[in-house]
């Protein structure tokens, strides 16, 4: 098949190729991998390089790897793989990095010999099938980013791949060399007796040989995850923070950080008409400022409205983004409400599809840094200002409740779950590393520190509803506006937290939630039992930070 644009045109850098030929050092090279016999099977098409994503639609189309919604988005299905696989990730033990890596359920060890092997049983595996390679970029600030080199059996994660990451020019390709590569084989399951592994499923990294395994998942996050991981290995050593928030940018070139978990809205509430989009997940922030780690969104899209999230819907229903178990009639018309495959269904597609963007994908020093939970206790007010203190206290702590479908093995239920930096999954380093380094950089630039809940009022899940998104923007633009600065604030007596009085346009008993609830002796009483949920968290971390760090701490009342 020739790689043709819409109009016919040979698309620069987006070839069909055998392995070794031409770009520079080829897309193969320093894989291990090369085409031998195998090229016969599929004749010149074994190996796809940098294609462009007309090509990759229409590789994914004749391959059946999914359909056309009705607006032109590639339609996918992951099978049982809906979510990440968290308690499959591994980290190579070697020598030169093992006494650095944050042991236990989040990096578990492998050894050495287990991770050449397991590399050597995909290697193979791939080594006689037709591939899609992409060479990009993880960073938008030029001096902090590494050069990654996706190896995948599959056009539809190669075009994933392609919106997700930042596309090198025609003159960067030429020279282009990977840091790291990621041997994607979604389809080869692991072996736990021979591979050393818990499951069929395995992520596996080396930071020695810069390699990472993706193996016996199709869900498409984990390739983005994995180099999100060794952004964070690389980063701190320079002393930049790597961040899981989103970020934009005020007309007054003001930056605002909304860190969160999946589910929380750092996507949907970043995405912001009156503000510039950096980015909807991966940053970084160094001594010259926030960049992107990425150059797309991975937008969650479960109940998405072009009311209420106008730029992502519109992302959402066009040509080249893909849509990932989102459910269609046979017309392709979506159903964002449809929950058969999953609760967790997803829309990638590259960062310039939305209209108010930052092209350049950097800001400088942010003014205000949100953090986001979805409280499904619906005990949380809906925003609060945090002291530096307290903000280091909920960094630590990461609570939020993850949504059935996010991660495997989740049930139908909302899981409260506290995720340590708002990103424990991610992390190879100790959280101590992260949260020093924002320690250092909030006190350096006196950033505003919220707290902001976009889970549920009016009772708990099953019993209240979510907070409605038109409320959270509204809390959230008087914060980032200054509006709140000369307000009035109460201190809520259960959290500790100063929660604003009054904000124009939010009815005054969300900002109290406990007039939101129609039993006070229930939201007492789950109100104590969130409290004790926290009290149990700090005990992890409260030796990893200071006195006032410690004294900022939520606890039961004496």
């Amino acid at each position: 098949m020739n790689n043709l644009t819409p109009s016919g045109a040979v698309a620069p850098h987006a070839t069909t190729q055998p392995p070794n030929s031409a770009h520079g050092l080829g897309p193969l090279a320093g894989t291990g991998l090369h085409c031998g016999a195998a090229r016969q099977a599929v004749g010149q098409n074994q190996v796809h390089a940098n294609l462009t994503r007309p090509a990759l639609v229409a590789h994914a189309l004749r391959r059946g790897e999914g359909r056309l919604s009705a607006d032109g988005a590639l339609m996918v299905e992951t099978g049982v793989h809906t979510g990440r696989s968290v308690a499959d990730k591994f980290v190579a033990d070697e020598p030169a990095t093992t006494q650095d890596v944050w042991w236990g359920k989040v990096n578990q060890r492998l050894p050495v010999e287990k991770f050449m092997a397991l590399r050597g049983r995909v290697q193979a595996y791939l080594q006689n099938r037709e591939l899609f390679t992409q060479d990009l970029f993880a960073g938008a600030d030029p001096k902090q980013r590494i050069r990654v080199r996706l190896v995948t059996t599959n056009a539809w994660q190669a075009l994933f791949a392609r919106n997700m990451f930042i596309r090198p020019t025609t003159q960067e390709l030429a020279v282009f060399e990977p840091d790291y590569v990621i041997f994607h084989a979604p389809e080869f399951e692991t072996d736990p007796v021979i591979d050393g592994v818990r499951s069929s499923t395995a992520i596996a990294l080396s930071f020695a040989e810069r390699q990472i395994i993706i193996a016996g998942s199709q869900y498409a996050g984990e390739i983005k995850k994995s180099i999100f991981t060794v952004m964070n290995w690389i980063l701190p050593s320079t002393g930049t923070l790597p961040m899981h928030c989103s970020a934009n940018i005020g007309k007054a070139d003001d930056v605002a950080l909304f860190f969160g978990l999946s589910g929380t809205g750092k996507t949907t509430l970043s995405s912001d008409p009156q503000r510039r989009l950096i980015g909807d997940d991966e940053h970084g922030w160094s001594v010259d400022g926030v960049f992107n780690f990425e150059g797309g969104c991975y937008a969650k899209v479960i109940d998405l409205s072009a009311e209420a999230e106008p730029e992502i819907f519109a992302a959402s229903h066009r040509f080249g983004t893909v849509l990932e178990n989102v459910v269609a009639d046979p017309r392709g018309v979506v159903d964002l409400a449809d929950r058969t495959l999953t609760e967790n269904t997803r829309s990638c597609y590259p960062i310039d599809f939305v209209p108010n963007v930052e092209l350049s994908g950097r800001g400088g020093h942010p003014k205000n840094v949100v953090m986001l939970t979805a409280d499904a206790f619906g005990v949380l007010p809906p925003i609060a200002k945090l002291t530096p203190e307290q903000a280091m206290y909920h960094f630590m702590s990461g609570y939020t409740a993850k949504v059935a479908g996010t991660e495997k093995g989740l049930g139908r239920e909302p899981q409260a779950t506290f995720s340590t930096c708002f990103g424990a999954p991610f992390l190879p380093r100790h959280p101590k590393v992260y949260g020093e380094l924002l320690a250092k950089l909030i006190a350096e630039h006196q950033a505003s520190c919220w707290l902001v809940n976009t889970g549920w009022t009016g009772g708990a899940y099953g019993t209240g509803k979510r907070i409605s998104i038109k409320h959270t923007r509204a809390l959230l633009n008087a914060a980032l506006s200054g509006a709140l600065d000369s307000g009035e604030f109460r201190r809520d007596p259960v959290f500790g937290l100063m929660v604003p009085v009054a904000v124009e346009g939010v009815p005054s008993a969300i900002l109290d939630p406990r007039q939101s609830w129609s039993d006070a002796t229930a939201y007492d009483r789950t109100a104590a039992e969130l409290v004790a949920r926290f009290e149990a968290n700090f005990a992890s971390f409260a030796d990893l930070v200071d006195d006032r760090v410690r004294e900022a701490a939520i606890r039961s009342a004496a």
